[in-house]
Formats: C-alpha cells, structure tokens, sequence
C-alpha cells in the first residue's frame, strides 16, 4: 500500500493506459458490419473478410481473391456529476472513426494467404473545461476553467494471415499481429505539498506516447455438416512498449523541468474464443459465442522518466507504479441471420459486456462500464459484390463512486468520486467483392 500523493493527475493516467490497451468502455466490440450485426457471435462462422479478427482459420473457405473494407463511427455519450463538487458535466457529442481493409488470396484448393490493416482502438473523451473548473484547483486554488480534460487513443493493426484447409471438414489459420498505438491525454495536473502547509498548483498535464507491440492469432473451424459449424480462437498476449513525452506545466515551481520523456509498458492480454454456428433451417444461421479475456494478468504498471529527477520524484512518492485490480471477464454473445431472399439479408443480435475495471480504479477520461450490447443490420449481395450496414448500442450500468471511500480507503486513491452515464452507438459499413 503506497503512502502518500503527489499527483493525483498521475493515477489517473495509469487508469487512463491501461482502459486503452485493454478495449473495454468505448471500444468498438468487433471489425465487419456483418459479424457485428450478429452481436458478435462470429467465432464459429467467420465466413467474410473480417475472419482474420475472429478466426483466421475461415479464410480457408474462401477459395476466391477477396477485398473487403469496412468502416465504423463510434459516438459515445456520458454525463458526470459529483455534487460535492458542484460538476454536473456532460461530454460535448464527437465522433471516433475507424475502419479494416484484407485481401486474401488463395494459393491452392487448401491454402489461402492474407494481409489485413485494421483499428480496434480509436477513441476517447473530450469535456467542456468549465465543467470541470471546480475539480481544476480547489481544494487549494481557485477553480479554473481553461485547463483541457480530453483523451484520444489511436491503435492500428496489421496482420499476414494464412489458412490451410486440412479436410473439407477441418481448417486452421494464424495470424501475426503488428500493432501501433499512440495515446494523448490533457488533463488538470493537480498539485504537491513539498513541504508542511505549502502547497503548489501544478496546473496542466499532456502527454503523448506511442509504440509497437507483437502477437499472435490461431484458430481452427470444424464444419462436420452444412447445417452445423464450431470455431475456436486464442490471441497471445501482446506487450507494447510505449515512449513519449509527459509535460506539467508548475513543475519549475518544484525545481523541476516542465517536461520529461516517458516510457512504459502495458500487456494486451489473452484471449479465447468458442463459438458455434447452426443452421436450423433454409436461410436461417444462429451464431452463439462465449469469449474470455484474461485482464487479471494487468497487475501493476510501472512508469520511468527520462529526466533523473522527475524519475527521482515518482519512485520517493510511490507514483511510479499502480495496481490495476483488473478482474478476468467473459463476454456471451448471440446472433442471427436471416436470408430474405438470394440477395437480401437481415440480421440482428445481442451480447454481454462485464467490464474488467472495478470502481476503485474509475475516472472520466477513458471509463469503462458493464455493457448490455444490442446490434442489427441488413447486407445486399450481387454478382460476387457484398454490401452490409450495421448499427450498434450500447447501454451501460451506471457507476456511483462514493467519496468517503476515495478519502479513507488507500486502494480507492485513484478513483474520481461521483456518478457515471455511459452509452455508446456505433454505425459500420462493410463492402466485400470476390472475384
């Protein structure tokens, strides 16, 4: 248990990395109109170009050149109050794109090779500042209504793919995963007592950061009939090590530079997959999922700084490392598709969303929340040409961290206290053509 506080900002900022590399909260919850048409449940079909996100081993079925893009617009909506402080804040309306391209070509009857370029992170949060006036100061300062509380994260990934069609019944796939992140974030510094009954206003914080990180995806389909499917999918945990600037504009009144490098690193954790896929009747596919991600192994997230004496000044506070209290979650997911006619569809589904991150480690720039996902769309095929269109909701369960908890209880430090509303839509497009 750590003694002490020097920056408040710099919880925060921990919290705030590790939501980013841990897609939960505002993250779009799976690539392909389609596939996420159907809530989801795609692991045990996995039968368009977004294969290589849920099960690289449907590529395999391909047996065409196949080009797909698919593009999303993430537009989330959250109210934060905290009477105590008299904030009652409601975040300004933003968009958050993101999008996936793949081609597959096959190379015989059984093997099919890929490249795919995909963002599964591409958001954040940005606030009105006069909102926030009475949190960027007090207790000790006057509230201040120019300091900037916003967040943007943006992930790109790319992925060679390949697929082997051991049987017409069996397939495996794999898939190597070259991710780049980059994250910045703008928010009140807090402040520092260096010495009894002084205290200093260390007004803004930014930082920037960005990195490289490495995995891996396997998966397999077993097809033993046309009416009958089952896949499963493991992702590797993946570690990106993140550098860039940290800049805190009182520092010089500590003695200290305004601006530091800054580097860490942050696991995206496993993740496994089962799914299935039934056809009862002519037209009809059902899709069920259940989906496990491995989020107790984030433990503690260790920052350092390249200025020795800001390194000096976080490891003598403690704040150069955080518990995440990260919880492993399970996601089920259920989906439908039903074909109207030979190039009409609609579909439609559900899932389960259980956040990772408890109360105790909440804040207002990246939140998370438990998640009740609701998804439906309609595709149109032609000629070899597919054209899909999905909306998305998310509603989640409110979140009320209580303040005395945050003042009396050493493992509720880096939480914000007050209410948190969060819901999220999210429109895609996908366009596939095989040839």
């Amino acid at each position: 248990m750590k003694k002490g506080k020097l920056l408040i900002s710099l919880v925060t900022f921990l919290v705030f990395l590790s939501s980013m590399a841990l897609a939960n909260g505002l993250n779009l919850n799976g690539l392909g109109a389609r596939a996420v048409a159907m809530g989801g449940a795609f692991v045990g079909l996995a039968d368009d170009f977004s294969a290589v996100y849920w099960n690289p081993a449907g590529a395999a079925q391909f047996g065409k050149k196949y080009f797909g893009f698919s593009g999303f617009a993430i537009l989330p909506s959250m109210s934060y109050t905290f009477d105590m402080a008299m904030v009652d804040a409601t975040a300004p309306s933003k968009v958050y794109p993101g999008g996936m391209a793949a081609y597959y070509h096959p190379i015989s009857d059984k093997l099919t090779a890929g490249i795919s370029v995909y963002s599964p992170s591409g958001l954040g949060m940005k606030w009105d500042s006069a909102d926030f006036a009475n949190l960027s100061g007090p207790p000790n300062f006057a509230p201040n209504p120019n300091i900037k509380w916003e967040s943007f994260v943006f992930m790109v990934t790319a992925s060679p793919t390949v697929a082997y069609k051991i049987s017409d019944q069996v397939s495996l796939g794999a898939a190597l995963n070259v991710s780049y992140a980059s994250v910045d974030l703008a928010m009140y510094a807090g402040s520092a007592q260096p010495y009894p009954g002084v205290h200093v206003n260390l007004g803004q914080q930014e930082i920037k950061m960005s990195g490289w990180g490495l995995g891996a995806t396997i998966g397999v389909l077993v097809t033993p009939s046309e009416y009958f499917s089952v896949g499963a999918t493991f992702k590797t945990p993946s570690k990106f090590s993140l550098s860039g600037d940290a800049e805190i504009s009182g520092f010089p009144q500590l003695g200290l530079e305004d601006m530091s490098g800054i580097e860490t690193e942050i696991t995206w954790p496993m993740w496994f997959a089962v799914g299935v896929a039934v056809r009862p009747i002519d037209g009809l596919v059902l899709t069920f999922d259940v989906q496990y991600t491995d989020w107790k192994q984030i433990d503690v997230l260790e920052l350092s700084f390249e200025d020795p004496f800001w390194d000096a000044t976080m490891a003598l506070s403690g704040e150069n490392e955080m518990d995440m209290f990260w919880e492993s979650k399970t996601q089920f997911r259920v989906g439908a598709e039903y074909q109207v006619s030979d190039s009409f569809a609609l579909r439609g589904g559900y899932y389960y969303d259980p956040t990772p991150s408890p109360d105790r480690t909440l804040n207002v720039l990246l939140p998370s929340a438990t998640f009740n996902g609701f998804c439906g769309g309609f595709g149109y095929n032609t000629n070899g040409l597919a054209l899909d269109f999905t909306v998305e909701y998310l509603t989640g369960k409110n979140r009320d961290v209580p303040f005395l908890k945050t003042i009396t209880d050493p493992d509720w430090e880096s939480a914000m206290p007050g209410v948190f509303e969060l819901s999220v839509l999210t429109f895609e497009f996908s366009v596939g053509y095989k040839w």
